[in-house]
């Protein structure tokens, strides 16, 4: 790919190539960067130091640190002053961030005449029902005021923010909430098993439907012998099949139970009973219950969808019973049954009931994916090479030189820069709402250039050909600290590098709401402990973990004591290290000696399931950037480091897409 040599390096080296930063050169903006930092730091502390703020008055930033300082203060935030940083700033994703802030301010003192004429049109439900209160607060409460709170009060099932309830006090008062339409929101309700929600809408219906309205909340917040009694009509049996279908989450065998008398009293249909058996087998399979099988053979074929489907294949999986998961595959449907996955473990089963040479074309179709799968299923048909078709684009220096000069993204970069995620993702959506896919693509580039990796995971692969951008996609950074502590562990420096990527996606400030920290995600007691068990001199506390070279070393070391644990064997490694020690004893005492591709595809957990193979699919990318070459994935999911190696291809009948 045709590159410009300084302008895809850093935000600073991007402003000095673009020409339209007002600061006077690149090294007055990274001279800055902790200046701009520290301002914006004080302002949300209620420190804001205007002499030093306006030493940055032409910091392509300094919107932001104006917004910090306002945001701090946002009730007391005058009108005059609020309309000037919107004029200023307007058409940026600063103005929309502070208007998203400083309305709800507004209606909070009942401004409505401000509101009215900053507002601006919005997806957010509460700024919505605030600027109908303003209407009707100003009298302009009329027939499309009325149109628009009954579309809200319609639209979902769901709670509705605060503001709502002054809007649909008003609609009830002009006689804008009929029966119809609340007997609408309580079925809405009743569909998403909100109890609270169905009592709420009821207010206002004549007292025998409140009574009734309020005894079908009941029924879905637990089923009771009241529903036998109810009208033998449509709504009772769809309230009926909502409350019988929660509470077959919590508790499958007495759904099953109490069904018959429920679908007798009041006449559900074939479809209404489907759905409630529907629930009660998902949620007996989804622990592998006792019942599994019969309760999924209690469903209608007409009742199955996808995740049903998947469930009935991985249930007689868990046990064994090869000819049942052959045949439950065979009932997918055609787009389902030729995903890689699918097409792989039809093979499988084919193999299993001693049909090998039928299996052989099915394991064709699947090696033509990058996936697990495609993976897998090249190895069993012993091919040399995995089927791997990465595209490298040559977008002309001028497509590169737009992108980097548009104001949003040099934005964009410097927040990321100066670890303002939310922020920077404003900026960074604004850009990516004016571009195409080429543009798209490229401003991926910039990002990754600074360091910004998971722009191309959130950005790309909307299209099978930025699928196959395996370079953007799979970054790599760090790999002298990878292979020198995958050395020192034993381990495989892709399989890390690979974890990394699932992880934090090369992030080192990443923090989950778990606490687990840095590149690899070690939670600070599991950081203490290795560090300790390691001798690990230069360890400071949970803060190190964000430092990428203690946070790999700690990480891999905490894979190796992870796999002498798990017997060498990486697939057990990798479940544990995604869904701890507990939930991985327990599948390895349920499916003892089961070969690793069906013990990982027969996880109770999708996230555990997914994850497991997901690490092993980017291992063997990984391998690939690291090597040119991959160890094959079933050598490496057993800890065999010392098999032969495959080479790439990208076959004239592969499928493209996939990673």
């Amino acid at each position: 790919m045709t590159r410009l040599p300084l302008c895809f390096l850093s935000v600073s080296a991007l402003l000095a190539c673009s020409g339209v930063s007002p600061v006077a050169d690149a090294q007055n903006l990274d001279a800055q960067r902790a200046q701009l930092k520290a301002a914006i730091d004080s302002a949300e502390r209620g420190q804001f130091d205007a002499a030093q703020a306006a030493a940055l008055g032409k910091h392509p930033l300094y919107g932001w640190l104006e917004y910090a300082n306002l945001r701090r203060n946002i009730d007391t935030v005058g009108t005059a002053q609020a309309q000037d940083f919107l004029k200023r700033y307007n058409g940026q994703a600063v103005a929309s961030s502070f208007r998203s802030v400083w309305l709800p301010a507004v209606a909070r003192r009942q401004d409505w005449p401000t509101l009215l004429a900053n507002w601006v049109p919005t997806d957010n439900v509460g700024l919505r029902c605030a600027q109908l209160n303003a209407r009707q607060a100003t009298g302009k409460a009329d027939a499309q005021w009325t149109s628009e709170a009954q579309a809200i009060w319609r639209s979902t099932g769901k709670s509705l923010p605060d503001a709502c309830d002054a809007v649909f006090a008003v609609l009830d008062a002009k006689g804008g909430l009929s029966a119809d339409l609340r007997w609408a929101r309580i079925d809405a309700a009743a569909d998403e098993q909100q109890p609270a929600v169905m009592r709420s809408a009821a207010r206002g219906l004549p007292a025998a439907d409140l009574a009734l309205a309020n005894t079908y909340a009941a029924f879905v917040d637990k089923p009771n012998a009241s529903a036998l009694n109810w009208p033998r009509n449509e709504r009772s049996r769809r309230i009926a099949t909502d409350g019988l279908a929660k509470l077959a989450k919590a508790d499958p065998a007495a759904t099953e139970q109490q069904l018959p008398q429920y679908a007798n009293a009041l006449q559900l249909s074939a479809a209404q009973q489907a759905q409630v058996l529907y629930q009660v087998a998902l949620w007996t399979v989804a622990s592998y219950g006792p019942e599994s099988a019969r309760r999924l053979n209690a469903v209608p074929d007409a009742a199955y969808d996808e995740r049903l489907h998947e469930w009935r294949a991985r249930e007689a999986m868990s046990r064994g019973d090869w000819p049942q998961a052959l045949a439950a595959i065979r009932k997918m449907g055609p787009t389902q049954r030729s995903d890689s996955r699918w097409r792989y473990f039809e093979a499988r089963m084919l193999e299993k009931t001693g049909k090998r040479s039928e299996a052989q074309p099915l394991y064709r179709e699947a090696a033509r994916a990058a996936t697990f799968h495609g993976f897998l299923a090249a190895d069993q048909l012993g091919q040399s090479t995995y089927t791997l078709c990465p595209w490298e684009p040559n977008d002309s220096a001028q497509a590169q030189a737009a992108v980097a000069r548009d104001p949003a993204i040099i934005r964009a970069m410097e927040l990321f820069k100066i670890e303002r995620a939310g922020w920077a993702v404003a900026e960074w959506n604004d850009a990516l709402s004016r571009y195409d896919t080429t543009q798209r693509r490229i401003a991926v580039e910039v990002a990754r250039d600074n360091g910004w990796f998971d722009r191309a995971v959130f950005s790309l692969g909307k299209t099978p050909d930025e699928q196959r951008l395996y370079s953007l996609r799979f970054p790599l950074h760090h790999d002298d600290a990878i292979r020198r502590e995958s050395a020192r562990n034993a381990i495989d420096p892709a399989w890390v590098a690979a974890e990394i990527r699932a992880e934090s996606i090369f992030n080192p400030k990443a923090r989950s709401p778990a606490n687990a920290m840095g590149l690899m995600q070690v939670l600070p007691a599991t950081g203490a402990s290795v560090a300790k068990s390691i001798g690990l001199a230069n360890y400071g506390g949970a803060a190190s973990l964000y430092d990428p070279d203690t946070n790999i070393a700690i990480g891999t070391a905490y894979l190796r004591q992870l796999m002498n644990k798990y017997e060498g064997l990486p697939y057990i490694t990798i479940a544990a290290y995604n869904a701890g020690p507990t939930p991985t004893a327990r599948w390895q005492t349920q499916r003892p000696g089961f070969d690793p591709d069906i013990w990982i595809e027969t996880i109770s957990y999708k996230e555990t399931r997914e994850y497991v193979a997901r690490i092993l699919a980017f291992s063997v990318i990984y391998d690939w950037r690291l090597n040119g070459t991959a160890l094959p994935v079933t050598d490496r999911m057993n800890g065999r480091l010392q098999a032969k190696r495959k080479n790439f291809a990208c076959a004239a009948n592969a499928d493209k897409g996939g990673d």
